[in-house]
């Protein structure tokens, strides 16, 4: 996981790059493709594409890579500004970094991006793809938003779940393979099986009754003293008098 600003960032960058290009894709090709060739009456979704002279976005055509720069900018800022931070606020509710395995918290984090990143791109995509050409009503957007969030939802959570997120981090590790292989030489390594956790178990005990025999150990001492210093007080008090 990234553990800095610039790291964050960049990690953020290839998430947004691949998951931008995945939902175009989607889009085009799988939930309105078909819709695309009849009414071009073209055999491939490229030719559609051709025909019409690109994809329709705020109200005339734009070729697709401009397409999927619009959304990037949008993606990205979104999960800067709002996915990341309030993703790992939510699944630190439920979670603890320092306490669960990091596999159980960084699912909890992705389900969390999922949830909130989903409805805000689909509402941006209500409205840059919205047919400007029948005019403008507010119920249409709104039953538009929700109509590419049922289509959106699903792919967005099984494709962040087990492939997005999975090459994510392994392209994240090939970056900064030096700095993670320093940071899991100072972490305390994990269990791999139900032995060594139940031996993990044991030692932590072990140490918390040693924590606790030196806290009380330094508690008699004190009292130890306080008992001294009263009783050199109370001499002192009695030799005045």
């Amino acid at each position: 996981m990234p553990r800095n600003q610039f790291q964050r960032m960049v990690f953020a960058f290839i998430t947004v790059v691949i998951t931008v290009h995945a939902y175009v894709f989607y889009s085009l090709y799988v939930v309105n493709g078909n819709m695309l060739m009849q009414i071009n009456q073209t055999t491939s979704v490229l030719a559609a594409l051709r025909t019409q002279g690109g994809v329709y976005m705020c109200g005339i055509y734009l070729p697709i890579w401009a397409c999927i720069l619009i959304e990037f900018c949008f993606a990205f800022i979104l999960e800067n500004l709002v996915g990341s931070p309030a993703s790992f606020r939510l699944a630190s509710r439920i979670f603890h970094p320092a306490k669960n395995h990091p596999m159980i918290f960084e699912t909890a984090i992705i389900c969390a991006t999922v949830g909130i990143m989903c409805p805000m791109m689909s509402l941006i995509a209500a409205f840059l793809y919205y047919p400007y050409y029948m005019g403008f009503h507010i119920l249409t957007l709104l039953a538009n938003w929700l109509k590419l969030i049922c289509f959106n939802f699903p792919f967005a959570y099984f494709t962040q779940l087990f492939f997005i997120q999975p090459a994510v981090r392994v392209i994240f590790k090939t970056l900064f393979r030096k700095d993670i292989a320093r940071r899991s030489g100072e972490a305390r390594s994990y269990p791999q099986n139900e032995q060594e956790a139940i031996v993990n178990i044991f030692e932590r005990i072990d140490e918390i009754h040693e924590e606790l025999a030196h806290e009380h150990r330094r508690r008699k001492a004190l009292e130890q003293d306080v008992q001294k210093m009263t009783g050199d007080s109370s001499k002192t008090g009695a030799g005045k008098q």
